[in-house]
């Protein structure tokens, strides 16, 4: 398969179901770039007049995108409980912050996957890896993408996951579903990319990296 090679949205959902990992690896970042993390995407990149004259020492994190090998491909998402001190309420992807004993950025997406979801590491299978992404809060996430086989058990950690979801892969591949909202952050304005599916809304961060897998899936 050509990585030059483009996909209608739907039929690169049908890619993925017939050809797995080699429809997405052309695609990708092929190895993890390694710690400190260097972002090429940003909370910035639409507002750029809010990034701090100083850039700030962020912490590393990374995250796991799983797109579920469905008939039809799914993105599989986490909102996180209200109560939480950061980023309460909201839909993310199953991932947090480098603990000191994780060997790797890759370890660190699939040991806070099990944590928070109870999907273990043995059903994910990873076909690369997007920019990493500077948040406004602070840290540098790189985003690991993963097929992930059917059969895997939800065991959800009621202190930091209130829900898991899936979306149609396909949906966040057509570009009329992509929004842009704004709204009033530390004084300023600040615009944010945004996708509503059904009663879930996903925003911020996790709407970012979205729109940077699904140019690269398209595009």
């Amino acid at each position: 398969m050509s990585a030059t090679q483009k996909f209608a949205p739907a039929g690169f959902g049908r890619c993925v179901t017939e050809h797995g990992l080699a429809a997405l690896r052309p695609r990708l970042l092929a190895e993890p770039p390694q710690l400190p993390l260097v972002p090429g995407r940003s909370d910035y990149d639409l507002n750029p007049g809010m990034r701090p004259d100083t850039a700030p020492a962020l912490q590393p994190a990374a995250v796991l995108l799983p797109i579920v090998r469905r008939s039809d491909p799914t993105i599989l998402f986490t909102r996180r409980t209200p109560d939480l001190a950061r980023h309460a309420g909201q839909v993310s992807f199953p991932g947090g912050r480098v603990h000191e004993d994780d060997l790797s950025l890759v370890e660190t997406a699939l040991r806070e996957t099990a944590e928070e979801t109870g999907i273990a590491a043995e059903f994910v299978a990873i076909a690369g890896f997007l920019e990493p992404y500077e948040t406004g809060t602070g840290f540098a996430i790189l985003p690991v993408v993963g097929l992930l086989d059917e059969g895997f058990a939800l065991l959800p950690n009621p202190a930091e996951v209130a829900e898991i979801f899936e979306v149609p892969l396909d949906f966040f591949l057509d570009s009329a579903n992509r929004q842009r909202h704004a709204t009033d952050w530390k004084g300023a304005r600040r615009t944010y990319y945004a996708f509503k599916y059904q009663a879930h809304y996903i925003w911020g961060a996790t709407a970012a990296i979205l729109v940077d897998f699904a140019d690269r899936m398209v595009g």
